[in-house]
């Protein structure tokens, strides 16, 4: 319905406009951003802190404490000093498994809450974007934006931010603690730095654009996945499955490219890593080698350089990894960060207008709208409904029928002119007021996964039970609920699969009168009711739409005869008003409607 009929002239989503700039590695400001949602967890963050202290403290004392075993003790032959050496290498290794351990538990555990309150926001700002929005992005690639974007920040939680800081500090130590023990062989075992800085920084600029195309065909998969799933009727109707497959297969093969590139890349970086760090080894063995022979080095302190170098490149190694995650992480905040600044169009006035209990009465006054620049769906609209009155729209499709419903919700806004009710501008009124006041009836009817209860009321607690069931009689869904094995607390599964066409239109009914709305809108709402189904709640309609004002969309004249006014639309402009039988007499655009679906019977 929404931004699709009436001209909407929405625009179909195009699979191939995602983000193709790559931004970078690192951005200040979205960091700062993704920061701010450790901040009420800066208490654990302190700890971790500790933890991490601790644990790679014991890392370093680890190859001194082997030094001074080999030097004073297992040189000079004393046994007991080697014991004593040992004990307090064992209670190192202990202490540097406590650390780590709750350094990752409390870790992790941050990361998950992070992303916990992530999606929250996500899904929060989701809610509050207006109907435009969500004809322009697919639900796919929104998926993909709250689940697969976010997953991939949690990487970065738990694996990237924090950890960088572990890694640099454990880089940072050692390197002191080679400073302090030999500087020239420091400065030696050094030398390798340029070769691996040089190494990152060719991988950096061959990696970026595979990152980034990871994600941009993940999102292009998934909303092609979800667009199918959900025309998977048509598309076996009409033996689409062929060409799907070929589709689905091409974003297939590029999301596979993409994922090979990157671990092609990967692929050569990681064993480069490795070679730097062999090679610093074998330069420690050959300079720090030569000065033991010359009694310039004591073999303790060699084996300590020995093990501090095998230290040293493993948080390199980790560092390089953590470039993987900080580029994806990058490039997913970018787009999280861009739907979370998306602001809706459509809010409610700062302050709102307090209106006194609602009549009903419609008013548009001169509108002018367009779903798209200047391709106005509705030129110059006016018209006025009286509180109480039945008034039916008519029209070829396209004419402007929904837009006048959309407008009415205010899931659109106007481009020129007003929209009133009881002589307010909407755009004054606090929208959950609008929504309470106005209640619509699709002719596609939308159901959640839950109960049938649940199904009616939408969990308001100001809906009782009884008026739940009570509504269900009034439009005779009890005598269908009574025969299903729960009654009212059967589940049906999403979608409403499982009930008929007829009886989900009874439920959206059964909805509609347990809200008891100010305004009621039937958007062609017995289309798909089949004939007995229809005389069933056509008494229920009618006592529904009694002493409330009632708009009708319909494309079956009968359905609308009885209406206090008929609005015939065309071309996005009233064409005629009046009742039926005025219409009738005027021999205009309804009368040939008229004529169209009575063909054969006397029409006057």
């Amino acid at each position: 319905m929404f931004g699709g009929g009436s001209g909407s002239g929405g625009q179909l989503y195009d699979y191939s406009e995602e983000e193709d700039q790559l931004g970078k590695v690192y951005d200040r400001v979205l960091m700062k951003r993704l920061i701010g949602y450790l901040k009420p967890y800066r208490l654990e963050v302190v700890l971790i802190g500790f933890l991490m202290v601790g644990s790679r403290g014991a890392e370093w004392l680890m190859p001194l404490l082997m030094k001074h075993g080999i030097d004073e003790y297992i040189g000079p032959g004393n046994l007991q000093g080697l014991k004593t050496i040992a004990i307090y290498y064992i209670l190192l290794l202990v202490g540097r498994f406590i650390f780590t351990y709750f350094e990752e538990y409390r870790m992790q555990m941050v990361g998950q809450k992070a992303m916990y309150d992530i999606r929250m926001s996500l899904f929060s700002h989701l809610q509050r974007l207006d109907v435009r929005f969500f004809d322009r992005n697919p639900v796919g690639r929104l998926m993909t934006r709250v689940m697969g974007d976010v997953e991939v920040l949690k990487e970065l939680f738990t694996s990237g931010v924090i950890t960088v800081f572990g890694d640099l500090l454990t880089i940072f130590g050692i390197m002191v603690m080679m400073l302090y023990l030999n500087w020239k062989l420091a400065l030696v075992s050094f030398t390798v730095l340029p070769i691996i800085f040089a190494a990152t920084t060719i991988y950096q600029i061959y990696s970026r654009r595979a990152f980034r195309d990871q994600r941009r065909y993940l999102a292009q998969i998934n909303a092609y996945l979800n667009e199918s799933i959900v025309g998977m009727t048509t598309m076996q109707l009409f033996t689409q499955e062929p060409r799907s497959m070929v589709r689905f297969d091409e974003k297939n093969q590029q999301y596979l490219g993409a994922n090979l590139r990157s671990i092609f890349y990967f692929s050569l970086f990681s064993p480069m890593i490795e070679v730097c760090g062999s090679l610093a080894l074998t330069v420690i063995i050959w300079y720090g080698g030569g000065q033991a022979l010359q009694d310039a080095l004591t073999l303790g302190t060699l084996f300590a350089f020995i093990q501090y170098s095998q230290r040293f490149f493993w948080p390199i190694r980790e560092l390089s990894e953590k470039y993987t995650i900080f580029q994806n992480a990058m490039a997913s905040s970018e787009r999280i960060f861009d739907l979370m600044d998306t602001e809706p169009t459509i809010v409610s006035p700062t302050p709102g207008k307090e209106l006194a209990a609602l009549k009903g009465e419609i008013e548009f006054r001169n509108v002018w709208f367009a779903y798209n620049a200047d391709d106005y769906v509705l030129r110059d609209v006016s018209f006025k409904v009286k509180a109480g009155e039945k008034v039916a729209f008519v029209g070829h499709t396209g004419s402007g029928k929904t837009s006048i419903i959309n407008l009415l919700c205010r899931f659109y806004e106007v481009n020129e002119g007003q929209v009133l009710i009881d002589g307010t501008d909407l755009r004054e009124m606090e929208l959950p007021d609008l929504r309470r006041a106005v209640n619509i009836v699709q002719q596609n009817i939308f159901l959640f996964s839950g109960t049938i209860e649940k199904n009616i009321n939408l969990e308001n607690p100001e809906i009782t039970k009884g008026d739940t069931i009570a509504a269900a009689k009034e439009v005779h869904l009890d005598r269908y609920v009574q025969n299903m094995p729960a009654g009212y607390a059967t589940e049906i599964r999403e979608g409403g699969a499982g009930l008929s066409v007829g009886q989900k239109q009874l439920v959206a009914f059964a909805r509609a009168l347990a809200s008891d709305p100010d305004i009621l809108i039937l958007d062609e709402a017995t289309s798909s009711v089949d004939t007995e189904t229809e005389l069933l709640i056509q008494d229920a309609l009618n006592r529904l739409m009694a002493n409330r004002t009632s708009i009708v969309i319909a494309h079956r004249l009968s359905t609308i005869q009885n209406a206090d006014k008929i609005i015939v639309m065309h071309r996005g402009e009233i064409g005629e008003m009046g009742t039926h039988n005025e219409l009738l007499q005027q021999r205009g655009i309804y009368y040939r409607l008229y004529q169209l679906q009575y063909k054969g019977q006397e029409v006057g």
